[in-house]
């Protein structure tokens, strides 16, 4: 049995072949999972718009019918009505990547919006309280909801449930990576069950790192018409003139099948990217990644109120640190250590001290032993960490006090890892961008595997991070922040 991404046996190219077909007759999971989640955002409306009549005792006021239960229906039925016009409920952001939070944040914006201009044109004394409580709380429940069901929608894809088959069509290198990817990474829901190459081969002849090769490149639409894929993804490959793939997407028509063509000129995603027909030519605008202005203003208030409240709640945990690592061993409770933040400026970072006394000068004696990819130094044993230091850095407690330096404004909540000033002197003119941005206390690096990524994966998210940054993004790395923790996987 060939060993795929996934832990476990990879099936063979019949068993594959079978498999998929089996699932591409079975796909009504995606229905399915749209409408438990239309089901539970109607429930979670619901019922905090009942909380709320019950807690304020609105329903014993006496105009309850008149004013109060007009103000809930109408808010339940806007909410719903903004998100299905806001597309907040369409199969393709469901599950996955931070597209279905910021598409569920507009739609409850725009119900805000138009709430406050229904209540003004009424004149209610009432809307207050659905403004400024019902639709955060609503915001606060649908999002909770969404994110537990797509935990559970992300373990059945790790156990091979609940995936879209794809059919890929490129040459043989490109596809294969393409399958490495989605193996890797399982709970984004694609699985290759097929292949398409120029000449109809593989690369093991008919099959190609383990997916059976159905036909040419000639042939794909004939096969997702008779064998029902979900997607057809489109790698880079000479066959692929603009007059083939429109012809494609011409044939695939009256399919299930949704068309998606990787990029081959830059590695761009999120909200920076738009489609544009001018002079009657799709093109693809790829918009200037924002460093400054009302979002980056929105994030610094993010960051220092956040940090305040943190701090608030962490501060009795924090002190038992602090004195278990000075019962632990001699020395201070805190570390110091200057770092690189934005525009390559230092500042002096705050942890909680993990190792023994003078180990930044032992470090020399170490480094034929560095385990780090590219220019970190790690030990995943390393001598100069304490006893209670291990268990800091396992489930990054030794962090905790960088929440001081979030609060200062020398970096944010969510970024790229703050590189000490002698790797940013070995940084070239490529992945000095990571500096254009405040460093983070997490981040893609963070929730991604930490120490165990490779160097060069490691810079790839930091500059995805700089390029396609967005707040629904920030709110995605900080849920996940949470889970990497306890985890304590790349810590050490």
């Amino acid at each position: 049995m060939r060993q795929g991404g996934i832990v476990g046996p990879f099936p063979s190219a019949h068993e594959r072949l079978t498999k998929g077909a089996i699932s591409r007759s079975a796909n009504d999971w995606e229905q399915r999972y749209r409408r438990t989640v239309i089901i539970s955002d109607t429930v979670a409306t619901a019922v905090v718009v009942e909380g709320i009549g019950n807690f304020f005792g609105v329903r014993d006021a006496a105009n309850w019918h008149e004013k109060w239960g007009i103000l809930a229906v109408g808010t339940e039925l806007l909410v719903l009505g903004a998100l299905a016009v806001g597309r907040a409920w369409a199969p393709a952001v469901l599950g996955q990547g931070a597209e279905e939070f910021r598409r569920l944040g507009r739609s409850l914006f725009a119900a805000t919006v138009v709430l406050a201009l229904g209540g003004i044109a009424l004149t209610s004394r009432n809307i207050k309280l659905w403004i400024f409580v019902a639709i955060p709380a609503i915001a606060l429940v649908t999002m909770t909801a969404r994110y537990v069901l797509r935990l559970r929608l992300h373990r059945q894809r790790k156990e091979g449930q609940c995936l879209r088959p794809v059919l890929a069509a490129g040459s043989p290198d490109t596809v294969r990576d393409l399958i490495t990817r989605t193996r890797k990474f399982p709970h984004l829901g694609w699985r290759v069950d097929g292949v398409c190459t120029t000449d109809g081969l593989g690369l093991e002849g008919d099959e190609l790192d383990g997916v059976p090769v159905v036909g040419r490149l000639e042939d794909v639409a004939k096969h997702v018409h008779h064998d029902g894929y979900r997607v057809v993804a489109v790698t880079p490959d000479p066959h692929w003139t603009p007059h083939r793939l429109q012809r494609l997407a011409w044939n695939l028509e009256g399919s299930d099948a949704e068309m998606v063509v990787a990029p081959v000129l830059m590695e761009v995603a999120g909200p920076r990217l738009h489609v544009d027909a001018v002079l009657g030519i799709p093109l693809l605008r790829v918009s200037m990644p924002t460093f400054t202005g009302g979002r980056r203003a929105i994030k610094a208030v993010v960051d220092r109120v956040g940090a305040a409240i943190l701090l608030t709640l962490f501060a009795p945990l924090m002190a038992l640190v602090a004195l278990l690592v000075l019962a632990d061993s001699r020395g201070g409770a805190f570390y110091r250590q200057r770092r690189v933040g934005k525009d390559g400026r230092e500042f002096t970072i705050l942890k909680f001290r993990t190792m023994v006394p003078g180990a930044d000068g032992a470090r020399a004696e170490l480094v034929d032993l560095n385990e780090g990819a590219g220019l970190l130094f790690k030990l995943r044993r390393d001598p100069r960490v304490t006893r209670v230091g291990t268990v800091l850095r396992r489930y990054s407690l030794d962090e905790l006090p960088q929440l001081f330096n979030v609060l200062t404004g020398s970096m944010s909540l969510v970024g790229p890892r703050p590189p000490l000033p002698e790797e940013c002197a070995a940084y070239d003119p490529d992945i000095r961008r990571r500096l254009l941005v405040k460093p983070g206390l997490t981040g893609l690096w963070q929730i991604s595997g930490r120490s165990d990524l490779p160097w060069e994966e490691a810079v790839r998210l930091d500059l995805r991070y700089v390029e396609d940054w967005s707040l629904a993004l920030d709110t995605v790395i900080l849920w996940k922040t949470l889970r990497a923790v306890l985890h304590g996987q790349g810590a050490y």
